[in-house]
């Protein structure tokens, strides 16, 4: 079974974030992209533009000091623009760890991701680990 081009294109983003390969991942996303990042964190918020969106990626590695682990569960695409992929995000901060489930929700225009809106199984459980 052939993959859709919009399913190609998050996992190629699964990929490079795994490796934190970031030059990679700016390539996937346009100028203007937004992660929104449910909660009252520290790292909670609308984070716009590119930069923006790729220091937020380099913040969750420091925070977590390398620990961080994303094992990528599935990716559903609608073939009209929008996807979704489900992961397990699993890491330790101090002395606490966390593991849950996320997703994220994808909008593609032109073959590159313009927004991404993260939910959670546990946003009081991701508050306190951020906090």
């Amino acid at each position: 079974m052939s993959q859709h081009p919009d399913a190609a294109l998050i996992r190629r983003g699964y990929e490079a974030f795994v490796k934190g390969d970031m030059d990679t991942l700016s390539t996937l996303m346009t100028a203007d992209v937004i992660h929104h990042v449910p909660g009252t964190n520290p790292l909670s918020g609308h984070h716009k533009g590119r930069e923006a969106v790729l220091d937020l990626y380099r913040r969750l590695g420091e925070e977590t000091r390398g620990t961080m682990r994303v094992e990528l569960e599935k990716v559903m695409v609608d073939g009209r623009g929008h996807g979704i992929s489900v992961h397990c995000f699993k890491a330790d901060r101090g002395d606490r760890g966390m593991e849950l489930h996320q997703s994220l929700f994808f909008t593609i225009v032109g073959g590159k991701i313009t927004d991404i809106d993260a939910c959670t199984e546990d946003i009081a459980e991701e508050d306190a680990f951020w906090s």
